[in-house]
């Protein structure tokens, strides 16, 4: 004899989009903005296709210039700040200036230019813009069989047609 049950039928729960600021400080970081624990990038600058770890479709980003120009803005000023400084406190050989503020300059952009890109990467994930309004669904967690020897409905139930999404 089969039992039936009416259990209530629950879509597949989908994961809250982060907020910006843990969404850009997870991509400054070089992590998945959405769940932080994959990596976001495959190479230098090259985003993955897809996160490792929750399945965020990443590839179509399109950070485009804003990086540079975000890395340029900041480097420039911090160094123009530090040399304006440092030159008018110090007497300082020309052959100094000439190695210091360029290999500064190169150091930073170089150092700066991925983590600017993956905190771009995390804004435009959490506004939703280029490919980042559906967020990767939640696997199903399959309910363990029951050990008490009770059946609970039949595969032609109404009520497991509804559980399958039939009706």
């Amino acid at each position: 004899m089969d039992i039936l049950t009416d259990t209530p039928v629950t879509a597949p729960r989908i994961p809250a989009r982060a907020r910006l600021i843990p969404a850009m400080a997870r991509g400054f970081l070089n992590r998945c903005p959405h769940c932080g624990q994959g990596l976001l990038f495959e190479r230098f600058l090259k985003v993955r296709p897809e996160c490792e770890s929750c399945g965020l479709a990443t590839g179509s980003h399109r950070a485009d210039d804003l990086p540079p120009y975000l890395v340029i803005f900041l480097v420039g000023h911090l160094v123009g700040y530090l040399m304006l400084t440092f030159e008018m406190e110090y007497d300082v050989p020309l052959w100094l200036s000439l190695t210091l503020w360029p290999t500064l300059t190169l150091a930073l952009a170089g150092g700066l230019m991925q983590p600017m890109k993956g905190a771009v990467v995390g804004l435009q994930y959490a506004f939703g813009m280029h490919g980042f309004d559906r967020l990767p669904r939640r696997q199903e967690q399959q309910t363990p069989p029951h050990t008490d020897g009770t059946h609970h409905g039949s595969a032609d139930s109404p009520s497991a047609a509804a559980r399958l999404g039939g009706v």
